[in-house]
């Protein structure tokens, strides 16, 4: 079996993952895993399947067609990831009125702790209250195993500070500590 990643984006329409999907599956693939969604009216996505060897020309010839009906895919093939050295995952949480550079300052901290982000996703609505934009993030993030989770949390705490947000940071296996913006009482 070979891994295949394959990144979509197209003018959304009904039938776009089923297409495919049926590619797939026809060829005696399987579909691993994936992210996918609606944003501003195209349809975007990230798969990862698995394909019999003597069957990855074939997919990647079928999904080179249906690049040109329309729908733009990028196919990457692969050897097998590399072992991975110990580590720990932590999730963040944002919350906070929208302005430019929340994304970019989250990841420099998170960036300056040898964190790697292994998913992120954002979304924008009204505050209730004021009907002011609203940001959201969640985002998922490995640090080695010898990283000092504390210079996280104190460059995260700085950070909700200047942008004046809440953010939550949570190891997948331990507590979490809750950094806010100034005023709000912190959890103890």
């Amino acid at each position: 079996m070979h891994d295949v990643i394959l990144t979509l984006i197209g003018t959304d329409r009904p039938g776009l993952v089923e297409l495919v999907a049926s590619t797939v599956t026809r060829l005696g693939g399987n579909w691993l895993e994936s992210r996918m969604a609606h944003l501003g009216g195209k349809f975007a996505g990230i798969l990862r399947v698995q394909v019999p060897d003597e069957h990855l020309a074939v997919l990647v010839q079928t999904m080179e067609q249906l690049s040109r009906d329309g729908l733009r895919i990028v196919v990457e093939t692969g050897a097998s990831a590399p072992a991975r050295r110990p580590e720990r995952t932590v999730e963040i949480e944002c919350v906070g009125l929208d302005r430019a550079g929340i994304v970019r300052d989250i990841t420099r901290v998170l960036s300056a702790c040898g964190a790697n982000v292994e998913e992120i996703a954002t979304d924008g609505s009204s505050a209730p209250m004021s009907g002011e934009p609203l940001f959201r993030a969640r985002i998922r993030a490995t640090l080695p195993e010898d990283a000092e989770l504390g210079q996280l949390r104190d460059g995260l705490e700085r950070l909700a500070t200047d942008l004046m947000v809440e953010l939550r940071v949570a190891e997948a296996l331990g507590g979490s500590r809750a950094v806010h913006p100034p005023g709000v009482v912190r959890e103890r």
